[in-house]
């Protein structure tokens, strides 16, 4: 008793009874450790194969009273096709992994280069963060084209991951997702003009349409409404493809001169990667050849 209340305690339990509960303590923490470790077995190895392009493609659920709820525009809602494509820009810039990701209504599918090693290729990983990265760009960015409308609820995206292993593959893969468009934009805007100009209602719109294929749509909203399809916008006709491309430009620069106290500004032309909008054809082969390094070679 008299020894624990001198300082030479401080020395005894260095040498003595701290050293011994510390030992105690390390073994009794590797035992824990090596314990319950095990669960870490029940994880399934989900690595996405290599040499195969990895699309994550994203669709917003329930989006059909989403945009009901936050009137949304019909057929189509520049507002929210541009919060769509700043969502997904927000995920490249992110993830320069991305050489190409297309949006078309309420998804976006991002394409990753082949050879990308981002999260050791893991699929959840790979399609959690684009998930999450999307759905927090949108929240972010909603006043930036909806103004002072309140965002009423958090949107939901769901996602899923798809290898694609030729570039033949993948361009069928983007072409059947930009026909979708085409087929899902002809219809609505026959709809909502049927609807919004023709006073007929929803239902009456819809068993107008049954049966039709494009080539009646086309000619109902031609004879009917004096609307050449052919003049639609490209963003809604086309979708949207977002690409890296380089742009040259001018910043200025501060530098001393030699022998001299004082700074001159100097310009300077600088070349930087930054992800560019096109709303265009991505079936045919002109766009292909003239962004020819977005695919890579099948032989590599």
């Amino acid at each position: 008793m008299l020894i624990a209340k001198t300082p030479i305690f401080a020395g005894c339990l260095r040498f003595g009874v701290v050293n011994v509960r510390r030992v105690r303590f390390s073994v009794s923490s590797n035992m824990a450790k090596s314990k319950f470790e095990y669960v870490r077995n029940f994880e399934t190895d989900d690595t996405c194969l290599r040499n195969c392009y990895i699309v994550v493609r994203l669709d917003g659920r329930n989006f059909h009273r989403f945009s009901e709820q936050h009137n949304f525009t019909k057929p189509n809602d520049n507002r929210a096709l541009g919060l769509m494509s700043r969502s997904a820009r927000s995920v490249m810039e992110d993830m320069e992994d991305v050489v190409i990701a297309y949006g078309q209504s309420d998804e976006f599918s991002f394409v990753f280069k082949r050879n990308s090693t981002l999260f050791r290729r893991r699929a959840s990983k790979l399609m959690t963060h684009v998930t999450s990265q999307f759905s927090s760009s949108y929240v972010f960015y909603w006043r930036e084209f909806f103004g002072e409308q309140p965002l009423l609820y958090p949107p939901s995206f769901d996602g899923r991951v798809v290898l694609y292993p030729t570039n033949h593959n993948l361009r069928d893969y983007l072409s059947w997702r930009q026909a979708d468009c085409h087929f899902n934009n002809l219809y609505n805007t026959v709809f909502w003009t049927l609807v919004q100009t023709g006073g007929l209602s929803t239902a009456q719109a819809e068993d107008r349409l049954k049966g039709t294929v494009a080539a009646d749509k086309n000619e109902i909203l031609f004879s009917e409404f004096n609307i050449n399809y052919n003049n639609e916008s490209a963003l809604h006709k086309k979708g949207t493809t977002l690409i890296w491309t380089k742009q040259n430009e001018t910043v200025t620069k501060c530098i001393k001169v030699s022998n001299e106290e004082e700074e001159k500004e100097v310009s300077v032309i600088r070349s930087r990667r930054r992800v560019q909008a096109h709303y265009c054809d991505i079936i045919g082969e002109q766009f292909w050849d003239e962004h020819p390094d977005i695919l890579e070679d099948d032989a590599h």
